[in-house]
């Protein structure tokens, strides 16, 4: 059985429009504290992973489908899954929802580089904290 990262946000005003719409590259930003916050919570922070490793980590994609509108002051939920891991990268799921109602979907392609931008192997230790939450289907 896998595990989930989760992540809560509050919408607030600088999220959104005029009208109090989330903003769409708003959900990006949401997604990007999602993962930051799901490698803190395996005791590693991206200048962790720069200092102790000489990598980063950055995002080769990301496609996301959004399905309903967040606004103002709703409170939302951020799932975080890996989906497959291979040697230098690997592809997370992250569901954003308030409530029950499905707001967004991301898959995002995420590479291990070094400091001159070529992919790098991911350290054993990281993988072997992220293998916990590995899950080759999920239901969305």
């Amino acid at each position: 059985m896998h595990e989930n990262f989760f992540h809560k946000i509050k919408v607030y005003y600088e999220d959104t429009d005029a009208g109090g719409v989330v903003y769409y590259a708003n959900y990006l930003k949401f997604l990007e504290r999602a993962r930051t916050e799901a490698l803190f919570s395996i005791g590693y922070s991206n200048s962790k992973v720069r200092d102790q490793f000489n990598s980063l980590i950055i995002v080769k994609s990301c496609n996301i489908e959004y399905n309903k509108s967040a606004h103002l002051e709703d409170e939302l939920t951020i799932r975080s899954f890996v989906k497959s891991i291979t040697k230098t990268s690997f592809f997370l799921s992250q569901i954003i929802t308030k409530e029950d109602e499905n707001i967004a979907e991301a898959k995002v392609h995420l590479v291990f580089i070094n400091k001159e931008g070529k992919p790098v192997k991911i350290p054993n230790e990281i993988y072997l904290k992220f293998k916990p939450y590995f899950c080759d289907t999920i239901k969305f």
